[in-house]
C-alpha cells in the first residue's frame, strides 16, 4: 500500500480579476494604479479656504473625494494616509477678515444717525459705483467720479433690458451682484434721510443704516484704514470661525475625517526653509522683499517641465493672475508667469520673519511644503477640484520638484469635475449659490452622496431639483423597499420552529440567482477599476435587487431565504462602503436611522407581539372565507382595517402572500401614512373621474331627452322657425310651401321630413320618459 500524496495539480484561473486603472490628470487617460510602497497609499488632498460658509463646490469635491477614498480603503483595502490641509491665511482671508473688524469697529464707534454719517456712507457708496459697478460697464458708461449720480440713473434704467444686462455680465460675472448692493445701499440712504427728518437720529437708526450698507461701507473703510489693522489674531480668528464650520459641514456630509490635517500658519518656518533650498537650487530670486519661482529657469532645465497638468495654459495671464490674489503684486517679477513663494506683506497684512524681510507665504508653496513635511519626496495620489489643476497645482509640482530634484512629487493626480446648478456655474451674481446648510436643509446626506454617485467623478456634476427628487429620491426607495422587504421575510424564517419540509429549495431559480450575483459582485469589481465608475457600479447594485425582487415574487413558499438574504447583505455593504450608512451599523440594509433616539431594538421589542397580531388575523381570513356567509363580510372588513389603519400609525406593514400568510414589515410610520393618504386620493381621484363621468352622461342623456319635448308636428311653425321661413303646411305640421309661397324643391322636401323622423322619435322617447318620470 502507497503511503505517499497523489501529485497535485494548482488549478488554473479561468478569468483574470482586473486591475484599478484612475484617470490620471497628469496622462490625461486611464492608467494601471501602482503605489510604490506595497498597500501603502500616500494620499495628499487640497483642503479649504477658511473665509465663508461652505457650499455646493466643497460638497461635490469633498464628498467626491470621500467617496474614492472609502473605495481604496474599505472595497480595495489600500492602507492609506489621507491628509489635507486648511489655508488659514491667504488674501481672501486677509481682506475678509480686515473689513469685518473695520466695519464691526465703526458700527460699534458709531451712535448718531447724522449728516456726518449720511456723508460717510455716500461717499463710499459713490466709491462703490466707480470701483465695483463700473467693471460691468463699457467705457463710455463708465461711472466717473462727481458724475455718480447721473450714471446710476442710467444704469437703473438700462437694468430692464435684458440684452444690456447679459453684456455687463460678461464685462464681470459679479456685476448683478454688485447692482444689487448698490441699489441696497441706496435705498438706505434714502430711509436715513427720512428719519433725520423724523426726527429719529438714535443709534438704532444709525445701526440700521450702517447694516444695510455693509457691501460699500466695508470697502470704504478698508481702503481707508487696512494700514491700521496689524494684529494676525484678526485674521486667525476668521480663519478658525470658518473652520470650525466646515468641519462641522463634513459631518453632516458623512465626510471621513482626515489622518492628518495641516494648517498654513503652523508650518511658516518650514516653509521659510523650503524656499530658501529652492533659491540656493537655482529657481526662485528675491524681489523687493518678495520671492518668486523662476518658471523660465526651472523649464529649461533638463528634466524639468513647467505645467506638467495644464501646458496649454502656460501663457493664460488671467488664471495666473488670479491665482496670485488680490493683494499681490507684481514688482520684481521677471516673467508674468512667475509666482510668488513668499509675499513681502504691506500695512494691514499679517507678517512673520525671513530671510526676506516680513512677509506672509504664497498660496501655491503651502501645499508644497506641508504635504513634504508630511508624506515626504513623493505621494501617490494628489487631489482636488478640477479649477485648481493649473495654476495652482502646476505650480505645486513645479516648485515641489525644484526643491526634491529626485523625480516626480505626484505619481497620480485626482481632479474631480465642476458642479453646475440647474444647468449654470454656482454664483451668488448669478442667485444661484448654495451653502451645504441650505442644501441640508431640502435633501439628507444620504441623497447628496446618491446624486454624487451616479455621476462620474471627474466629470461635470449638473446638480438640479428633478434630479434630487426624481432619480436619487426613486434610487433611495428602490434600496429601501428592498431591505424593508428582505428583513421581513428573514424576521419572518426567524420566527418559524426549525424543520425540514423536505425540500432542499435550492433549484434552478436559485442557481440562476446565485449565478447572477456572481455576476454582479464581478461586474461591480469591474466598473470600480474602471477608474471608480460608481454610476455603472450602482446601476449593477439596481439591476441585482430587480433580479432579486423577481425572484421574491416568483417563488412563493419555495422561496430560499438565506439566499436572499446573502444577496442584500452584500449589497448593503457596498452601500456602506460608499459611505450611505447611516451610524455605520452593520445591520441588514445600508443603516437606518434611529428616530427615536433611545437607541432600543424596536424590531426586537414589536415583532413577537406582531407575530401574534398577524397569526390572528391569518386564521379570521381563513375562517371568514371558508363559511362563506355575508356576515363573514364584516370580519374580512375588520382584517383590512386593522391592516389599512390600525397597525399603519405603528409602522406595520402587512403584506398578504398566496400561502395565506401575512409579510410582516416594519416601515417608518411617515411612510406608511403617506402611501395610505396617497392610495386614499388617487381613489377619491378616480372616484370623482367616475362619477363626473356618469354625471355628464346623465347630461347628455337629459339634454336628448329635453331635445324630444317639442313635439314634431310643430317643429316647423313659429316660434320654433323664424316667422315668414314657411306658407303653409299639411295636417301632419309639415310644409308645403317657403314665405313666398312657392312650392318646397325635393331637396328641400327630404330634408324636412328627415328631421321630422328624427324629431318623432326623439318625441316619443321624451313622453315614454315623462311618464317613467311624472313628477320631474
Amino acid at each position: 500500500m502507497s503511503t505517499q500524496q497523489p501529485p497535485w495539480s494548482p488549478p488554473v484561473q479561468q478569468s483574470e480579476e482586473p486591475v484599478l486603472r484612475v484617470y490620471n490628470s497628469l496622462t490625461k487617460s486611464k492608467t494601471e494604479f501602482v503605489p510604490r510602497n506595497g498597500r501603502r497609499v500616500k494620499w495628499y488632498n487640497c483642503g479649504p479656504t477658511v473665509y465663508d460658509a461652505s457650499h455646493m463646490g466643497h460638497a461635490r469635491n469633498y464628498v467626491t473625494q470621500d467617496v474614492l477614498r472609502r473605495i481604496m480603503s474599505d472595497y480595495f483595502n489600500y492602507d492609506v494616509h489621507f491628509v489635507m490641509n486648511i489655508t488659514d491665511i491667504d488674501d481672501k482671508i486677509i481682506e475678509r477678515a480686515r473689513q469685518n473688524h473695520l466695519f464691526d469697529t465703526f458700527k460699534s464707534q458709531t451712535t448718531k444717525l447724522d449728516e456726518a454719517l449720511l456723508s460717510r456712507v455716500t461717499d463710499a457708496w459713490k466709491a462703490f459705483l466707480r470701483d465695483r459697478v463700473s467693471k460691468g460697464l463699457v467705457d463710455a458708461e463708465k461711472i466717473t467720479e462727481g458724475n455718480e449720480g447721473e450714471g446710476w440713473k442710467k444704469v437703473l434704467e438700462n437694468y430692464q433690458n435684458p440684452t444690456w444686462k447679459q453684456e455687463c455680465l460678461k464685462l464681470s460675472e459679479k456685476f448683478d451682484m454688485f447692482y444689487s448692493s448698490a441699489k441696497r445701499a441706496q435705498a438706505a440712504l434714502n430711509a436715513g434721510e427720512a428719519e433725520i427728518k423724523a426726527g429719529n437720529t438714535g443709534t438704532e437708526a444709525a445701526h440700521q443704516l450702517i447694516t444695510e450698507t455693509k457691501d460699500v461701507l466695508a470697502l470704504s473703510l478698508d481702503s481707508q484704514y487696512k494700514s491700521t489693522v496689524t494684529d494676525p489674531a484678526i485674521s486667525r480668528k476668521l480663519a478658525e470661525y470658518w473652520e470650525s464650520k466646515f468641519f462641522d459641514d463634513m459631518a453632516r456630509l458623512r465626510v471621513r475625517d482626515p489622518d492628518t490635517i495641516t494648517r498654513v500658519t503652523e508650518y511658516v518656518p518650514e516653509i521659510v526653509s523650503f524656499v530658501e533650498r529652492i533659491i540656493s537650487n537655482g529657481y526662485a530670486y528675491e524681489a523687493e522683499g518678495s520671492v518668486y519661482f523662476n518658471t523660465l529657469a526651472f523649464d529649461k532645465s533638463e528634466g524639468n517641465h513647467y505645467a506638467k497638468l495644464e501646458p496649454g495654459n502656460k501663457g493664460n495671464l488671467e488664471l495666473l493672475e488670479d491665482g496670485e490674489g488680490s493683494l499681490g503684486t507684481k514688482a520684481g517679477r521677471k516673467s508674468p508667469a512667475d509666482f510668488a513663494l513668499w509675499k513681502a506683506s504691506k500695512p494691514g497684512e499679517p507678517a512673520w520673519p525671513s530671510p526676506w524681510g516680513m512677509g506672509r507665504p504664497g498660496w501655491h508653496i503651502e501645499c508644497s511644503v506641508m504635504a513634504s513635511e508630511i508624506l515626504g519626496d513623493n505621494m501617490d495620489i494628489h487631489s482636488g477640484g478640477i479649477d485648481l489643476a493649473f495654476p495652482h497645482h502646476d505650480n505645486e509640482l513645479a516648485q515641489s520638484e525644484a526643491y526634491h530634484v529626485n523625480g516626480p512629487w505626484v505619481n497620480y493626480f485626482l481632479h474631480t469635475g465642476h458642479l453646475h446648478i440647474e444647468g449654470l456655474k454656482m454664483s451668488k451674481s448669478l442667485k444661484n449659490f448654495i451653502t451645504i446648510d441650505e442644501i441640508l436643509n431640502k435633501f439628507t446626506a444620504r441623497q447628496l452622496r446618491l446624486a454624487f454617485l451616479t455621476q462620474l467623478w471627474n466629470a461635470k456634476v449638473d446638480f438640479s431639483e428633478s434630479l434630487m427628487t426624481g432619480e436619487v429620491r426613486t434610487l433611495e426607495n428602490t434600496f429601501n423597499n428592498f431591505f424593508t422587504t428582505v428583513k421581513a421575510l428573514v424576521n419572518q424564517a426567524n420566527g418559524k420552529t426549525f424543520s425540514s419540509d423536505g425540500s432542499h429549495h435550492y433549484e434552478q431559480p436559485e442557481k440562476d440567482l446565485q449565478a447572477a450575483f456572481y455576476q454582479s459582485q464581478s461586474s461591480f469589481r469591474a466598473a470600480l477599476c474602471d477608474s471608480f465608475n460608481t454610476p455603472e457600479a450602482v446601476n449593477v447594485l439596481r439591476d441585482l435587487i430587480s433580479r432579486t425582487n423577481v425572484y421574491i415574487n416568483s417563488r412563493g413558499r419555495d422561496l430560499n431565504v438565506r439566499l436572499v438574504e446573502t444577496i442584500a447583505q452584500w449589497v448593503g455593504k457596498m452601500l456602506r462602503m460608499f459611505g450611505l450608512g447611516e451610524g455605520e451599523r452593520s445591520e441588514l440594509g445600508w443603516g437606518q436611522v434611529d428616530e427615536s433616539g433611545d437607541g432600543a431594538n424596536r424590531e426586537e421589542i414589536l415583532l413577537p407581539y406582531l407575530r401574534t397580531l398577524s397569526s390572528f388575523r391569518d386564521n379570521v381570513r381563513k375562517l371568514a372565507m371558508a363559511k362563506g356567509e355575508t356576515s363573514l363580510k364584516d370580519i374580512l372588513a375588520l382584517c383590512d382595517k386593522l391592516r389599512d389603519n390600525d397597525l399603519v400609525p405603528l409602522g406595520v406593514a402587512l403584506d398578504d402572500q398566496e400561502d395565506g400568510q401575512a409579510l410582516v414589515k416594519l416601515v417608518p410610520p411617515a411612510e406608511l401614512i403617506k402611501a395610505r393618504e396617497e392610495k386614499r386620493l388617487q381613489q377619491e381621484a378616480k372616484a370623482a373621474k367616475k362619477a363626473a363621468q356618469v354625471e355628464a352622461e346623465r347630461q347628455k342623456r337629459l339634454q336628448k331627452i329635453e331635445k324630444g319635448r317639442l313635439a314634431p308636428q310643430d317643429m316647423f311653425k313659429p316660434p320654433h322657425v323664424p316667422e315668414g321661413t314657411y306658407g303653409s303646411w299639411n295636417e301632419s305640421g309639415l310644409p308645403l310651401t317657403d314665405g313666398e309661397g312657392k312650392e318646397l324643391s325635393k331637396n328641400q322636401v327630404k330634408r324636412v321630413q328627415k328631421a321630422f323622423t328624427e324629431q318623432t322619435k326623439l318625441h316619443e322617447e321624451f313622453l315614454a320618459w315623462q311618464k317613467a318620470n311624472p313628477e320631474t
